[in-house]
C-alpha cells in the first residue's frame, strides 16, 4: 500500500503495471488452477472480462446493508468535519455489453445496478457522482473507458470522472483549505504498447497471442512536481487499484481542485472496507485529517461487506459489527 501525506514522487510504469497485476493474482489466488475460460471471459474481437462476477444476479440484501455502513460512515466523519465523497466506479461489462461472447449476456436487473446503487445513496443523502453517466460521454464522444484486454480504466475515463469528483467536492466544500497554485501540475502523455493484465496473467501464450498487445496512455511526472511534497492535503482518496497513480485519477484531481491529494490503495481482494479502516487508523490520518474523503468502490463488488468469506482475503475479513467498532474508535466515536 502507498500511504503519504500527497501523492508519491513518482509513478513508475513498470512498478504500477507490477501492483496491478498483484491485484488481480491476489483477488483470484483461489482460482489460479481453473482453466483460464473460468477466469476470463473471452468476448468478441478480443475482448476480455472479468470472469468472477455475475452477470444475471443482483444481491439487494448486500447492497442496503453496505449503504447503512456507508451512511454511518458518513455521519461519523462529519462528525469531525470531514466530507464523505462516495465514487463508486461502474462495471465494464456496462459499456461493452455488444462484445461479451454468444451465451453470455447482462440481465435486466445487473443493467440497472449501478442505477439501483445511487438512487440508494441518494435516498441515504450521501454525496456521490453518477459515474456511469460520466463514462457514457466519454465512450459517446468515441473514446474507450475501459482497456481491451484489462480490467482497469483508461486515462479518458479516470480524468473525467476526475473532473466530475472535483465539481461534486466544489459543490460541497464551498471553500478548501491550503493555497491556489498547490495542485499537481500534469506531465506529459506517453504511450506504452504490452499486454493488459487479464490476457497477461490469465490466457495460455497461444490466447495471449491472438488477443494482442494494446496501448496504454500514462503520464509522465510534470517538472517541479515534487515541489509540492511537503503541502498538506486537504482532500485525500482511499481505494483500490483503480485509483493508483498510474491511471491518472489522483493527479486529475488534485490539478483540477488545484489543492495537494493523497492517496492510499492496495492491490488484491482486500475490498474497500478494511481500505478505510487503513487509512483512519494511520498515522497521517492521525496527523494531518482532510477536509473531503475519496472513498472509491466497485459495482460488482460493492454488496459484499467486511464479512464477505471466499471473496475479500482472510486478512482482511471482519463482522460488520467489528467493522463499525474499528471505524468509530478511529474516528473518536
Amino acid at each position: 500500500m502507498h500511504l503519504a501525506n500527497r501523492l508519491p514522487k513518482r509513478a513508475l510504469p513498470g512498478l504500477a503495471r507490477a501492483l496491478a497485476s498483484a491485484a488481480l493474482m491476489a483477488a483470484c489466488a483461489a482460482a489460479q488452477a481453473q482453466q483460464a475460460s473460468s477466469i476470463v471471459i473471452q468476448g468478441k474481437d478480443n475482448w476480455l472480462f472479468p470472469g468472477w462476477g455475475s452477470l444475471t444476479q443482483v444481491d439487494m440484501r448486500g447492497i442496503d446493508a453496505s449503504t447503512q455502513l456507508v451512511r454511518e460512515t458518513r455521519d461519523a466523519l462529519a462528525a469531525r468535519g470531514i466530507q464523505l465523497e462516495v465514487l463508486v466506479l461502474p462495471d465494464k461489462t456496462l459499456f461493452y455489453q455488444d462484445k461479451l461472447p454468444d451465451g453470455k449476456a447482462l440481465s435486466a436487473d445487473v443493467k440497472k445496478r449501478y442505477q439501483t446503487i445511487q438512487d440508494k445513496l441518494r435516498q441515504a443523502g450521501i454525496s456521490t457522482i453518477d459515474d456511469e453517466a460520466v463514462l457514457r460521454r466519454v465512450k459517446n464522444g468515441g473514446q474507450d473507458v475501459f482497456y481491451r484486454t484489462d480490467q482497469h480504466w483508461t486515462q479518458a475515463a479516470a480524468d473525467a470522472t476526475a473532473e466530475a469528483m472535483a465539481q461534486r467536492i466544489k459543490q460541497d466544500v464551498k471553500t478548501l483549505a491550503g493555497k491556489p497554485g498547490t495542485g499537481m501540475p500534469l506531465g506529459s502523455v506517453v504511450n506504452e504498447r504490452r499486454y493488459g493484465d487479464l490476457a497477461e496473467l490469465f490466457l495460455t501464450p497461444d490466447q495471449r497471442k491472438q488477443a494482442g498487445r494494446e496501448t496504454f496512455t500514462v503520464r509522465r511526472q510534470a517538472e517541479g512536481q515534487s515541489l509540492l511534497d511537503d503541502t498538506p492535503a486537504p482532500v485525500h482518496v482511499t481505494g483500490h487499484s483503480m485509483v493508483q497513480p498510474y491511471f491518472g485519477f489522483p493527479q486529475k484531481l488534485s490539478n483540477v481542485l488545484d489543492r495537494p491529494v493523497s492517496v492510499n490503495w492496495k492491490p488484491g481482494n482486500v475490498g474497500h472496507w478494511v481500505m478505510l479502516l487503513e487509512y483512519l487508523e494511520s498515522p497521517a490520518f492521525r496527523q494531518n485529517k482532510p477536509q473531503v474523503l475519496v472513498w472509491q468502490m466497485f459495482e460488482p463488488t460493492y454488496a459484499q461487506g467486511p464479512d464477505a468469506r471466499g471473496l475479500w482475503d482472510n486478512a482482511s475479513l471482519m463482522s460488520a459489527d467489528a467493522w463499525r467498532a474499528r471505524m468509530k474508535a478511529a474516528l473518536g466515536k
